[in-house]
């Protein structure tokens, strides 16, 4: 009890400041708008009753929960799916769901703001992807007789060793959660040791496997590659960070000189640096065009900015290599997800740090789907050797698209476990 009393003191604290960076006006950014009282549990009532309640935080989650809910609701049309999240990047996204699903923002993590949700809600259960663990949500939830499962929950060394030194701060959240459906069995483990029950583990595979291209991707993915150059070699940076683009940059000049009709598709992984990263290209020198500006690229476009949302897989459809970011600066990220280009035969490259998708990573190297590139040199001879040689390419690419193909499933797997009959 004083654990919660103190973090629950602390997050009044430092509630100002996360208002601010949800709140705060960014171009290409969508606006909570008149929503921002739903961040207090002021919720409009849903139109239907005892939803399934998933609770996907921002993009990323709501793209990996997308299959789900799709599948889900293929095999139980009846049962209402109330989506929350907290960005307005994420809400974006899960209005794509159309009919779908219900969304709203999910509360902040006062007691009397989830439980004003709740009983406004009245969610059947709570549904967390990955591991957003808030310890008076999941309080709540129990008093209010609401089971909480984790889908698709992964616990990397670096995550698994800071919940064990605050052992007993872990041990108030684990007590609130019912079932962990864990994407590996190395995530089983970890929570294992962390002093989780056996039976509440379940090791289901990663959802993000289940990957299938939307309905015409292939003939959008078509068209765009025309209007960018259907001859010429491209290649994305995806998901990159502050620090990153510098060194994406600096490859990528070194790569003109070899191929001067090379293009670079750039995409920042916050919308609110689109502006900046554009700067930085101009002050760099290169050639660049905004996806969402630009009405022609010619073969002089050095760098084809992707200042959009919610296009990543058209994106990696229209590039013969993919770069995934958040992998070239330290520990600070530790990588993302290198699924989407995988699952589109794409030959993969990532830095170093990809501690957040260690098992994916691994797969993906032992079948030589994919090369890790210590720096911007190690980026360009590895760019320059896939572009040389189209033959190596393909087999790269076919090795990845291999290894998606062999781990699906997690999908069936993960909802026989929900138990929803």
């Amino acid at each position: 009890m004083i654990y919660r009393i103190i973090y629950s003191l602390l997050l009044y604290l430092v509630t100002p400041l996360i208002l601010i960076r949800l709140y705060k006006p960014q171009k290409g950014k969508p606006s909570v708008g008149k929503r921002w009282l739903e961040h207090f549990g002021f919720t409009p009532p849903l139109s239907s009753k005892s939803p399934l309640w998933i609770h996907a935080v921002s993009v990323g989650e709501t793209i990996a929960a997308t299959p789900l809910i799709k599948q889900l609701k293929k095999e139980y049309p009846e049962i209402p799916i109330l989506v929350t999240t907290t960005t307005p990047t994420g809400a974006e996204q899960a209005e794509k769901l159309g009919d779908l699903i219900e969304h709203r923002y999910m509360p902040l993590d006062f007691p009397w703001a989830v439980s004003r949700f709740i009983k406004t809600t009245h969610p059947r259960g709570l549904y967390i992807m990955e591991t957003e663990l808030w310890p008076n949500t999941l309080n709540t939830a129990r008093l209010s007789g609401i089971p909480v499962t984790i889908i698709n929950a992964r616990l990397s060394e670096r995550s698994y060793l800071r919940y064990a030194k605050f052992q007993s701060l872990f041990d108030l959240l684990s007590k609130n959660i019912n079932s962990i459906l864990c994407q590996h069995h190395d995530d089983a483990e970890r929570f294992k040791q962390l002093g989780i029950t056996e039976n509440k583990i379940h090791v289901t595979g990663s959802i993000k496997f289940d990957i299938t291209p939307a309905p015409g991707l292939s003939k959008a993915a078509s068209t765009l590659r025309c209007q960018l150059g259907r001859d010429r070699p491209i290649w994305i940076a995806a998901s990159t960070h502050a620090g990153e683009d510098e060194l994406i940059l600096k490859a990528h000049t070194a790569l003109l000189k070899n191929y001067p009709k090379a293009l670079l598709i750039l995409v920042p992984r916050h919308p609110e640096r689109f502006n900046r990263v554009y700067s930085l290209c101009k002050q760099q020198g290169v050639s660049v065009e905004r996806r969402t500006t630009s009405e022609q690229v010619t073969c002089n476009t050095q760098v084809y900015l992707a200042d959009t949302m919610g296009e990543m897989m058209l994106l990696f459809s229209t590039s013969d290599v993919a770069f995934v970011g958040g992998s070239l600066i330290g520990d600070k990220v530790g990588g993302h997800n290198l699924l989407e280009p995988a699952a589109l035969g794409l030959p993969i490259l990532s830095g170093p740090s990809y501690f957040n998708f260690m098992d994916i990573t691994h797969q993906l190297i032992a079948a030589r789907g994919a090369e890790i590139v210590a720096d911007s040199h190690q980026l360009t001879e590895q760019l320059n050797k896939l572009f040389s040689d189209p033959e190596h390419r393909h087999t790269m690419g076919k090795a990845a698209f291999s290894i998606v193909m062999k781990n699906q499933g997690a999908l069936r797997k993960t909802i026989a476990a929900l138990d929803l009959n």
